[in-house]
């Protein structure tokens, strides 16, 4: 049983999304720099303003994990599975999270940034 009230699971499931959201917005600035679209402007436009919009939510997160003395960190990682650590009021949980579900909540993520932009 988690000790960890599920609005404080909410900002840590975002601690963990957002890192890779950001990761594959910068991935994919980088492939449309160097892609032969005749028009790359409105593309690039649309990645940097949602790159912009996830660091910014990434910074709220961080200041609330912070404010409130919590720690995630990675444990280990697999084919299947990739295990974190939490530190939330002196207590440690390990979570294991299933990686197509990170996929899959990541590329919700990536989805509500580019239609917000």
């Amino acid at each position: 049983m988690t000790r960890i009230p599920e609005d404080v699971r909410d900002i840590i499931d975002q601690a963990i999304y957002l890192p890779m959201t950001i990761s594959i917005l910068n991935r994919d600035l980088s492939v449309v720099e160097k892609s032969p679209f005749k028009l790359k402007q409105p593309y690039l436009h649309l990645i940097e303003e949602s790159l912009k919009l996830a660091q910014k939510d990434l910074q709220q997160v961080k200041r609330e994990l912070h404010r409130q003395k919590i720690k995630v960190s990675k444990v280990k990682h697999d084919e299947a599975f990739t295990m974190y650590s939490f530190l939330y009021q002196g207590y440690e949980e390990q979570h294991n999270y299933f990686n197509p579900r990170i996929r899959n909540k990541v590329c919700e993520l990536l989805t509500e940034y580019l239609v917000k932009v």
